[in-house]
């Protein structure tokens, strides 16, 4: 790593002086559900890739062939997850943001037509479901113009919003705003509120994610077993920032995967997040996008 590559850690954020400002509808909290597509990603010897992913309903890698086990478990995701949460969330009324891996939407070109013709923003989720930590400097840029040229084929419009699997590298969110089309990354889980940062000395905008309030949990230790473990985390969780958001403005990220919480046995553990939020006030459901759109013009970027 080199000095220029190093960055400073912030240990401080707004230090509970949050800015004053209202989301639309005088809400006090901003909620964004989040579904990930990763289905066609995933690491897997059938693809050329080097290996085999090794986590999904089981924690097994086979090693040396291909896994169609584990390349069933991830199609079950395309095949059947998608449309059954996209279709409880648009019964609902509620705007979704697709945490698209590219490469997945190239194996599924029809998710990505979907997305177009119901209002769904795509935030880039990096080619293969892969982590960028320790990735070079060249290649990751090479990977993010080879994203944003295939979404833009797919769906005829860039992304605007990024967010790597696991860690991102210490280059990816100057490579970002270096390429400045980019409006904001999820590359971050330090926050309940949007902030502004300096890269390379220009502002950019980050919309921190959550692991917590995330499906993945079903496959993180067992964490989540039934569909209610799921959703009263996730309404305990909404309660308390809806609670805070009196005083000062809140962000909630919900990050869904079609092959995870798109089973049978765990849906109507979103089907209860969404009753539970839609029986309140003060909370406004939207994209990312319209997130980050809002913050900047409620929260202009610091000069540098």
């Amino acid at each position: 790593m080199t000095i220029q590559d190093k960055r400073t850690r912030d240990f401080n954020g707004y230090c509970g002086r949050y800015p004053q400002f209202r989301w639309p509808g005088d809400a006090g909290l901003a909620l964004s559900f989040v579904l990930n597509v990763e289905e066609g990603a995933e690491l897997s010897l059938s693809a050329g890739d080097e290996r085999n992913e090794s986590r999904h309903e089981v924690n097994h890698e086979v090693v040396g062939a291909p896994d169609l086990c584990m390349e069933s478990q991830f199609e079950y995701g395309a095949r059947v997850g998608y449309k059954r949460i996209t279709r409880l969330l648009m019964d609902a009324g509620l705007p979704l943001t697709l945490n698209a891996c590219a490469r997945a939407l190239e194996a599924t070109p029809w998710i990505a037509q979907d997305a177009v013709e119901q209002g769904f923003e795509i935030c880039c989720h990096g080619w293969r479901w892969e982590t960028h930590a320790g990735m070079d400097e060249a290649s990751e840029r090479a990977l993010i113009e080879r994203c944003v040229a295939t979404i833009v084929r797919l769906t005829g419009k860039p992304p605007v919003g990024w967010h790597t699997k696991s860690s991102a590298s210490v280059n990816t969110r100057r490579l970002l705003v270096e390429r400045g089309d980019f409006l904001y990354d999820s590359d971050a889980y330090n926050d309940d509120l949007p902030y502004w940062t300096q890269v390379s000395g220009r502002p950019h905008l980050v919309l921190p994610y959550a692991f917590d309030t995330n499906d993945m949990r079903f496959f993180d230790n067992f964490a989540y077993v039934r569909a209610s473990d799921f959703a009263e985390y996730a309404i305990d969780a909404f309660d308390t920032l809806l609670l805070e958001s009196r005083d000062a403005p809140r962000m909630m990220s919900i990050g869904l995967h079609t092959r995870i919480i798109g089973r049978p046995g765990r849906i109507s553990g979103l089907q209860a997040v969404v009753d539970h939020i839609r029986s309140h006030t003060g909370v406004w459901v939207a994209t990312r996008e319209q997130i980050a759109r809002h913050f900047i013009q409620a929260v202009p970027a610091p000069m540098p």
